[in-house]
């Protein structure tokens, strides 16, 4: 039989043209093509008075010039709200190109085309803009405060107001035996890929067909924007995805302004057009994420047990929303991760600011929802003086519980019900991984030493696979060789390695026989997108049930072929053979042959197919309601979203100074259901990790009160390098199939990033409770000199805290002096 691959450590095909520098973005196309450049606002906010934009008509090189009074038809409408929701009753959009205002720095104003970016860029220089300076709000309290509006047709700045709950959780509280309150906030961080946006667009005039090459995580999405935008038939347009050098979430808007001005630079110049972003740009002009203010309210027995819950938050959303709410709606929602409150209120507003754009950024609103949940579990065994993993354990969904209806809707509008999942057992395992019960141990042994060590946990659950659908084509060619299209788009998951190894399974082929193709409109035009963890199961699946039906028409025309029955056929090795007698079989490359409208025999004694009639009137060239061809299309549209879980554990050193954060040991349990590639799903979890680090203790978008982006560089914006992120991460898994979807898949992408917040936070204040008092950390990330003033500030409020801080200081000067 042919060796099982679901489920098998199989290498990246992708990796080998990669590492040997073969791979093709954007920016390696379109030589010949002419450049933009765009001129962004250098103000947070302001009306724009005039534009006068003729010290640039002249320039040697310089083909056009765009601002928004050149834009018509759709074209001059607002962008599309991607995801309407009816609580987002003052939903705004921006233009192409600015009208009359710009609302936060980096605004697109002017669109230049010319010769190259360099002679684009200088042309930018010479574009006057004369403004009418608006007093900007920048941060979450300005924007409640609402002294100033961003739009001034929106009260408070308010974009949506939001409440769900269950049971009655201000009832429950008020009867608790115990109740806790807390204050938390998360700040921004931004996706930040290696490869910014980029875009080239081709325009056939003898055709009318236009050709575009995108960055971009929703090829399809993009597709009819375009068609939308510039008055083309869909069927004219064309998105191709190249390889994607990252997206984690800021790829997925569509369309960003360059990706409609580029094809319509295109059409009007009759020339190939290129913009590519600098790393400046996608600071101030791409998309942010994560900042939240909450505030917990919650009650709770002796044990721990919670019995009500309420939560309120404010969401900044940036000068936009053309995502909608999807980023608060989740973190109202996956707040509750493993646990069963009962009675749980959530509140939130999303507010607007003159600062970048919020949309998904890996983990999508799940680390805010996870970071509150998880201190107040923290906040909680502290209260009780109860070990922190004993109050997580009281709270869970047991196994024999599911499936657990929250009695909430979840971003996809569907109900809030997890599908499975074990979560005691992944505790156990991170307990056992990290070495939980022998901690204490290890950390008074690192005391004696000088050091101070802590231990953090961190648990979570993500709702993944997300709907509506996705599809999937397979063609098997003559030559035996299984072409798979799918829709949605690659930024490095090992979707080429991964959906390969779901094919060669189902189909029973050689894996080096699968060659499978992500993000061109021309092989799949109908796809929704990579994001929310959904690739594996939505295009997974509809791989999966292509590559059936293509099976079952090989088995079909092979019974034919073979005078055998469709029962007594089996496919191995890419042959269809009778069960027992695998002397008696028929190539699929041949079965392919024979699917074609001409009229093939086939002769038994070489095994090949051979063309008698181009048309036996006798017979038709198919059988009865099946297509030519061996091949298959098939969609996936989930009945809700199934939910992955995992769970986090880290040590951490700190510096009893300095307050320098060491990362000792990091261990990751992770359930996504059956795994199709452990080393994949690992790789995802390393990378995932690593940026949580990032978020977590380095990475923040410091803006002033004039709203301008203070760290829009890489030279500013501080980023965990190789030495920062823990070079041994430990994971182990657990699998409880989804019974949602035919391969029994969950999500994995996001499941590094999500805890990390929360997971340092909980071991940073593990490590400071040496000091008396029970310093708090409530604010995220925390750098070593914010530590380090938060420390001060304690000790300020505790003088017995003082005191052991200079009987150490004493004592460490001491041991420095004389080391025996």
């Amino acid at each position: 039989m042919t060796t099982r691959m679901f489920g098998e450590r199989v290498a990246r095909v992708e990796d080998d043209r990669f590492l040997r520098g073969a791979g093709r973005y954007v920016d390696d196309l379109g030589a010949d093509a002419l450049h933009a450049a765009v001129l962004r606002s250098p103000h947070a906010h302001a009306r724009i008075v005039d534009i006068d934009v003729s010290g640039v008509l002249d320039v040697d090189g310089v083909h056009a010039v765009f601002t928004y009074d050149d834009l018509q038809g759709p074209m001059a409408e607002p962008l599309p709200l991607l995801i309407p929701h009816p609580a987002l009753t003052h939903g705004r959009t921006q233009y192409a190109l600015a009208k009359d205002e710009v609302n936060h720095v980096g605004e697109a104003i002017a669109f230049v085309v010319a010769d190259d970016r360099y002679v684009a860029e200088d042309a930018v220089d010479k574009i006057v803009v004369t403004y009418e300076f608006l007093p900007p709000v920048v941060g979450l309290a300005a924007a409640r405060a609402a002294e100033r509006l961003v739009h001034d047709d929106v009260p408070g700045n308010v974009a949506a107001r939001l409440e769900q709950h269950v049971g009655d959780a201000p009832a429950a509280i008020a009867a608790a035996p115990h109740r806790l309150s807390l204050d938390l906030d998360i700040e921004r961080s931004a996706s930040t890929p290696m490869e910014g946006r980029g875009t080239l667009a081709r325009w056939d005039t003898d055709s009318g067909r236009m050709q575009v090459w995108t960055s971009t995580q929703t090829s399809t999405g993009v597709r009819a924007a375009i068609a939308a935008k510039l008055g083309l038939d869909l069927g004219h347009v064309d998105v191709i995805t190249p390889d994607v050098g990252g997206g984690f979430g800021v790829k997925i808007v569509h369309p960003w302004p360059e990706e409609l001005l580029v094809p319509l630079a295109a059409r009007a110049l009759g020339q190939p057009v290129k913009f590519i972003e600098d790393r400046r740009e996608h600071f101030i002009s791409s998309a942010h994420e994560r900042a939240q203010v909450q505030h917990v309210e919650v009650g709770f027995d002796d044990d721990g047990r919670l019995l009500g819950l309420d939560v309120a938050f404010w969401h900044d959303n940036g000068a936009y929303t053309p995502y909608g709410l999807i980023v608060p709606i989740i973190t109202s929602t996956q707040l509750l991760g493993p646990y069963k409150p009962h009675n749980y209120r959530v509140t939130f507003e999303s507010l607007y600011t003159n600062t970048v754009i919020v949309t998904p950024y890996r983990g999508a609103g799940r680390p805010q929802g996870v970071y509150a949940m998880e201190r107040t579990m923290d906040a909680i065994a502290a209260y009780l003086g109860k070990d922190r993993a004993d109050v997580r354990a009281v709270n869970f969904i047991q196994p024999d519980e599911f499936p657990f209806d929250h009695h909430m809707t979840f971003q996809d509008g569907r109900p809030l019900v997890y599908d499975s999942g074990d979560y005691p057992q992944l505790l156990d395992k991170l307990k056992a991984l990290i070495g939980w019960d022998d901690f204490e141990t290890v950390r008074a042994e690192a005391a004696a030493q000088g050091r101070r060590l802590g231990l953090g946990l961190a648990c979570y659950v993500e709702g993944t696979g997300v709907g509506p659908y996705e599809g999937a084509h397979i063609h098997v060619e003559t030559s035996g060789k299984v072409k798979v299209a799918t829709g949605l788009t690659t930024q490095g998951q090992g979707h080429q390695t991964a959906f390969a190894q779901i094919v060669a399974d189902e189909l029973g082929v050689p894996f080096e026989s699968v060659e499978v193709v992500t993000g061109d409109t021309r092989r799949m035009p109908y796809a929704v997108g990579t994001f929310a963890s959904r690739a594996a199961v939505m295009s997974g699946s509809a791989i999966h049930l292509a590559a059936r039906k293509v099976k079952e028409k090989a088995l079909r025309i092979a019974a034919d072929a073979l005078e055998a029955s469709v029962d007594d056929l089996e496919i191995v090795d890419g042959s269809v053979r009778v069960k027992g007698a695998p002397d008696s079989s028929i190539a699929l490359g041949t079965i392919a042959v024979l699917s074609n409208p001409l009229r093939y025999a086939f002769d038994e004694a070489s095994g090949a197919a051979t063309q008698f009639s181009v048309g036996d009137p006798g017979k038709p060239p198919v059988a009865e309601g099946e297509e030519p061809g061996l091949e298959g299309k098939d969609f996936y549209s989930p009945e809700r979203s199934t939910f992955a879980a995992g769970m986090h554990a880290v040590i951490v050193e700190i510096d009893p100074d300095t307050a320098e954060i060491e990362i000792l040991r990091y261990a990751v349990v992770h359930d996504c259901g059956n795994l199709i590639n452990p080393m994949i799903v690992q790789g995802q979890i390393h990378g995932g990790v690593a940026q949580g680090v990032g978020g977590a203790l380095y990475e923040r978008m410091e803006y002033d009160e004039n709203g301008q982006l203070l760290n829009a560089s890489f030279m500013d914006f501080l980023m965990p390098y190789v030495t920062e992120v823990p070079d041994g991460i430990e994971i182990d898994h657990l699998e409880t199939p989804s019974p949602l979807n035919p391969l029994g898949l969950k999500g994995a992408g996001e499941a590094g990033v999500i805890p990390s917040a929360a997971v340092f936070a909980s071991a940073i204040e593990d490590a400071e409770r040496l000091d008396p008092g029970n310093l708090a950390v409530t604010a995220m990330p925390i750098s070593p000199s914010q530590l380090f003033d938060l420390r001060e500030h304690h000790r300020r409020g505790h003088p017995v805290v003082e005191e052991a801080r200079q009987r150490r200081l004493e004592t460490s000067a001491q041991h420095r002096k004389d080391p025996s």
